[in-house]
This record gives structure tokens, sequence and C-alpha cells, in this order.
């Protein structure tokens, strides 16, 4: 019998912190794909992608996600999965995540519901709403951009699953990614329980793929459940520059290869990137010409 093939992704930088937080977090487009070879390397089909300017500042700027795009494309055959959050700098609106789809990334993330983010002193409100998700699927689905549903609460996925999915949005597989953790940057997230993240598994669609995530010290427990459930799972920096409390992780390689012998002491095999695009039923990008 086939043992189950685990799709570990890895979210090497971050829309909030940088170097301050962890000295060994990649800012700009080389040390991204660097690191990003590294988690390659260690097992990561994945990588789930923010930028910043030349300064350190996060930024939506296509023309920086393009440079990270074709560094990395240089180094390895990871899929390259573009954020489409907007950069949490003061000014920045909704839309200016979009942008990063002119880059044409296999995935690209999709944050699926009505939030608030409270970022120090800023507050930006992130609507999310129906039909703004409606508008962007329909990019991503011109494109052949693989969504990733990023689910922060139950009502989400409920949203998602009876709204918008029967609306033929996405092409299938449904990639769902559980946030968890996020309470104090967003209004409307939830933390980790077990309580919680098998609730959401039960209320999957049929044949969809899960994953999970968390913040902080929430990460491991966020990841190996997610595991234990069957799903895949994803570390990173962006997420957690921990490897254990008051130790800070010397590489987001080194959080990939944890979980990777964890899944795989579970008795699962690791996806290849080859391997998570047929799972996903990932389809060549297509450039749109006017």
């Amino acid at each position: 019998m086939a043992k189950k093939k685990i799709i570990i992704t890895v979210a090497p930088t971050s829309n909030f912190h940088g170097k301050e937080a962890n000295p060994a977090l990649p800012e700009q487009p080389n040390e991204i794909a660097r690191e990003v070879q590294r988690c390659y390397d260690a097992g990561a089909a994945i990588a789930h992608i923010h930028a910043r300017d030349s300064k350190g500042v996060p930024t939506n700027d296509v023309n920086v996600f393009k440079e990270i795009k074709a560094e990395v494309a240089a180094k390895t055959n990871i899929i390259q999965q573009f954020s489409t959050a907007p950069a949490m700098i003061p000014g920045t609106h909704i839309d200016d995540g979009l942008q990063v789809l002119d880059a044409y990334p296999e995935m690209a993330s999709l944050d699926c519901g009505l939030m608030q983010a409270y970022v120090g002193d800023m507050i930006k409100p992130t609507l999310w709403d129906r039909d703004w998700l409606r508008n962007a699927a329909t990019l991503m689905k011109e494109r052949n951009i693989k969504p990733e549903l990023e689910i922060f609460n139950h009502a989400q996925l409920e949203d998602v699953v009876n709204i918008l999915a029967p609306e033929g949005l996405f092409d299938g597989p449904l990639s769902f990614n559980f946030v968890f953790g996020m309470l104090k940057i967003n209004q409307g997230a939830i933390n980790f329980s077990m309580e919680n993240i098998t609730h959401l598994v039960r209320k999957l669609p049929q044949n969809a793929y899960f994953g999970a995530m968390g913040i902080a010290a929430q990460q491991h427990q966020a990841t190996i459940a997610s595991l234990l459930l069957g799903g895949n799972a994803r570390v990173g920096f962006e997420d957690n520059i921990y490897f254990r409390k008051g130790e800070l992780a010397t590489s987001n390689a080194q959080l990939v290869e944890r979980i990777v012998g964890i899944a795989t002491d579970l008795g699962y095999e690791i996806a290849t990137p080859d391997e998570a695009r047929e799972m996903l039923g990932i389809k060549k990008v297509t450039a749109l010409r006017n």
C-alpha cells in the first residue's frame, strides 16, 4: 500500500517583522532564493513568498516579485506561492496585493474573509468581501494560478464551501490553509486547539486538500495536529522565528527539517514539487495578452 504524501510549505520571510526579530530572516531576493533552496533541499515543495524593497520595507511591487521569482527558479523547482495580502505599510490599499498576480506565480494565497488588521498604531481594514474574492479568484483562474484558500475562522470556511466554490470560481481540487493564532493582528482569527482544527477538517468538501499553520508558539502544535489528521503543514519565519521557547531558529530549513522528520516518523512520504503540482492540479501558468 502506497504511503500518503504530505506537502510541506515554507514561508521564509514576513509581511510584519524583519531582521530585527531574527537576523536569519531573509528579506532581499537573493537572500530569499538561497533560503528557499535550503528549504527545498530539506523537503519543502511550496514557498509562500512576501517581498520587501531595497530598504527592507514590505512591498507589493510586482517587479520585486518578478526578481524573486527569477532568483528562486534559477536555483530550484519549488512551487512559488505569492502572497496577495497588502503590504503592511501606511497607505496600502487592499487591491495593491493583487498586482503580484502580474508576476504569474504558479500559486497565490487568497485570504477568505472580512478582517481588520492591527499593526502598532495602524489599523488597516482588510475588506475581503465576496465581491473582492470573486474578482481575485477570477483573475487567478484566467491565468491558471492555483489559489490557496486561507481560512482564519469557521465562518470563512462555510462561506467558501457553501457560497463561493459552487459558483465555479475555483478549479479542483480545493486547497485550504487553516491559520491559527493571529488574534493580536486580525480581528476574526481563532487560536489553535484540537477542537477548532477538527471542526474545520470535518467541514471540508470531499477531495479537498488542507494544511495548517500557527503563529509563534502555536506553529508546532498546529502543524503536528494537521499531520495527525492527514493534512499538510506550513512552517517558516513568517509565522514563527523560534525553534523552541527562548531559542531562535537558525534558519527556515531548520524548521522544515523538523516537520519533515515528524511526518516521516508518522509514516508519510514527503511530496516533491512535481508531485505536489499533480496532487493540487496546478496547470501551466498563462500570461494574458492585451
